[in-house]
């Protein structure tokens, strides 16, 4: 195995088969990867783990928006978490925050200690936090073995020196995430020195369905129901071959 990680976040079966055709050395499973990722079904976990034996870790995000939980959705990530690993997932990504911007260490001690020992990933919650240094110490106290960033940018490459800095001042894995792609790794290598990524190298694909009532909608405005978002195994293999040349 080449010394990086090439994670694919993907929502359906269809979209783990092309991330495995493209050269994925992992999964980060999630729903409603449009709007940045929910807690995936269990159902989809299992078919998923049928295909080939990818590392798949889970996100547990109960909902789309902020990342300060009541004590309700708490709850229920901890008993998802306790699912995914009875289930056999290698991993969870997940992200617990205060109003003021810290990590909510209670909150994420709790569901550190429901993954009782399996690798636990910090999303972008990360890139939301007041201080990324701070909340870098958080992380190592917690026992993180993985942080997906974006330097706290829209873009990796506009985070790219920040996340240099993280990396350098940590043992935990610096995963650089939001704008990866082929064009992109070249310079994000450079800058960072890291070697762990994370994209879904996402195509639309244009629904099958014939009959389309133009008085309806039933998402966002802005979303149409009409395109489906998918890995795309082309996007995925021309990271891997970029990552193999610099390896």
């Amino acid at each position: 195995m080449k010394d990086f990680t090439l994670e694919v976040c993907i929502d359906s079966v269809e979209s783990a088969i092309e991330a495995a055709k493209g050269g994925a050395t992992r999964y980060e499973l999630c729903a409603n990867l449009i709007i940045g990722g929910t807690t995936p079904s269990i159902y989809l976990f299992r078919e998923i783990r049928k295909l080939n034996n990818i590392t798949v870790h889970a996100i547990i995000r109960p909902r789309f928006g902020d990342f300060c939980y009541t004590d309700s959705e708490l709850r229920i990530m901890a008993e998802e978490i306790k699912q995914f690993k009875d289930e056999g997932v290698e991993g969870i990504v997940t992200g617990v925050l205060k109003p003021d911007g810290t990590i909510n260490m209670p909150a994420m001690e709790t569901l550190c200690k429901a993954a009782g020992g399996i690798h636990v990933a910090l999303h972008r919650a990360f890139d939301m936090c007041k201080d990324p240094f701070d909340a870098l110490k958080q992380a190592e106290q917690l026992g993180i073995g993985t942080i997906l960033t974006g330097g706290q940018q829209n873009n990796c490459i506009d985070g790219a020196e920040l996340i240099k800095e993280i990396a350098a001042k940590t043992s935990v894995d610096i995963m650089a995430g939001s704008g990866v792609s082929a064009d992109t790794i070249p310079d994000l290598r450079k800058i960072t020195g890291v070697s762990s990524y994370h994209l879904s190298g996402k195509v639309s694909i244009e629904s099958p369905m014939l009959y389309r009532n133009p008085n309806l909608k039933m998402g966002l405005p802005s979303m149409s129901e009409f395109e489906i978002q998918r890995t795309s195994s082309e996007k995925i293999a021309a990271v891997r071959k970029i990552l193999e040349e610099i390896d």
